[in-house]
């Protein structure tokens, strides 16, 4: 059968609520769109797992910074749509932004201490932008799982804080990272680069993974590792490093002394494109 897409949260909660009559459990993969190999990997777990998979494709104006960002951000549904009903989704919820904003919002989500660093340091609001639609996409489809991909590791922090925080009956599973052969990591932003910046991007997961080989070779000065690592990246010509930083995998605060498991995380543009990536890292145990 194939998937039913559905613009109106009031249609999408009738095919919820007709699925929750058959007793099956719900499944969400929420995306902006521009689907690839991660986002799918995303949907087959789902699959695998619920009885009624809902993947939502929506591009939220709210988690924005820049207008050209926006503007650019790559949009295709109909190609969308065929590759979630070739995995299997039974539902793609594609509203407009009046559906989903039908006015301007008078309660949107505020984000403490995990949106300081990281990402959240160059990009004020993304979060609280993301937190909100979130929130929104969840109480929308009501799922008894929701789906999220690791390479977005700042987000999944604040997403299961989120939904801690605000008592929803939802668990987030976490997806590991879905890369290219050459280590880059899967974004739909990867279709903006030119040839000339896709031959270059490769080296922020390089030096993400030398940095891990530094701590589980018993490195421990974080400032060392980090030190090289960005002045890898900093010598590559095409590349403009935003931040490369380990932190705790939990509270997201930057580690000077690596005592235990930590999260390696890093941005970058090429020319107007940002990329980002992170890998978890642990000292060897003896």
């Amino acid at each position: 059968m194939a998937a039913d897409c559905i613009a109106r949260i009031a249609r999408l909660r009738e095919r919820v609520s007709a699925a929750r009559r058959e007793d099956l459990s719900v499944g969400c993969v929420p995306t902006m769109g521009a689907l690839h190999r991660a986002h799918l990997e995303l949907i087959d777990r789902a699959r695998a797992e619920c009885g009624l998979v809902v993947v939502t494709i929506f591009v939220n104006p709210l988690q924005f910074d820049r207008e050209d960002d926006l503007r650019s951000y790559p949009r295709t549904l109909e190609r969308d749509v065929e590759l979630c009903d070739r995995h299997g989704a039974d539902v793609v919820f594609a509203p407009s932004v009046d559906e989903m904003y039908p006015r301007e919002p008078v309660a949107t989500v505020k984000i403490r201490g995990l949106a300081d660093g990281l990402c959240g340091a160059s990009r004020p609001g993304h979060f609280s932008g993301v937190a909100t639609v979130v929130l929104k996409l969840l109480n929308a489809v009501q799922p008894d799982v929701a789906y999220f991909g690791e390479k977005d590791y700042q987000q999944l922090v604040i997403i299961r804080a989120l939904v801690e925080d605000s008592c929803l009956p939802v668990r987030i599973r976490a997806v590991e990272t879905v890369r290219e052969a050459d280590g880059l990591a899967l974004s739909s932003r990867n279709a903006l680069l030119t040839d000339e910046q896709r031959a270059a991007a490769p080296a922020l997961a390089r030096e993400l993974r030398n940095a891990a080989r530094a701590v589980r070779a018993g490195e421990s000065d974080a400032a060392k590792i980090l030190g090289r690592a960005r002045r890898a990246l900093e010598a590559q010509p095409l590349l403009r490093l935003d931040y490369f930083d380990i932190v705790d995998p939990s509270t997201l605060r930057p580690v000077p002394e690596i005592t235990g498991p930590v999260r390696i995380a890093a941005a970058a543009f090429l020319g107007t494109t940002r990329l980002i990536d992170n890998l978890p890292a642990s000292p060897k145990v003896a």
